[in-house]
């Protein structure tokens, strides 16, 4: 997971820069996805680093990606009612995309959670629940 969300927090500066330039510098909230992404590569790269601290660094890569995905549904409700035009359009097309990568990761995260306890458990011989 710690390589996972590297690339999680790669995509997201790249689409909040892309976003900014593409709409050309009008707005400073166009890098929203960039700060998120820099402080989910930051917590990747802390997983990957020390793994003692991986537990801490990913259940915090994902409360991010969470509050990513909740924060930006409204731009994908907006893109899907349609008649936006100019950087409105380009505002609700990257928080559509944001929305995406936060909610498959968010997906990710759960399942490797999942997966990880149940190892766990298994190691130390108690009964796996399902």
């Amino acid at each position: 997971m710690p390589m996972i969300t590297i690339v999680l927090g790669v995509l997201l500066t790249a689409l909040g820069v892309g976003s900014y330039f593409g709409t050309d510098q009008v707005s400073k909230t166009a890098l929203i996805p960039a700060y998120f992404g820099i402080v989910t590569l930051i917590l990747g790269a802390i997983s990957w680093a020390k793994p003692s601290w991986r537990m801490h660094a990913m259940h915090g890569a994902v409360l991010l990606a969470l509050v990513g995905a909740a924060g930006t549904v409204a731009g994908l409700v907006k893109l899907i009612g349609g008649d936006l035009a100019g950087h409105a359009r380009s505002a609700a097309m990257a928080k559509s995309a944001m929305f995406g990568l936060c909610t498959f990761y968010v997906v990710l995260c759960v399942r490797s959670f999942i997966g990880a306890r149940r190892a766990r458990r298994q190691s130390t011989g108690e009964p796996v629940r399902r």
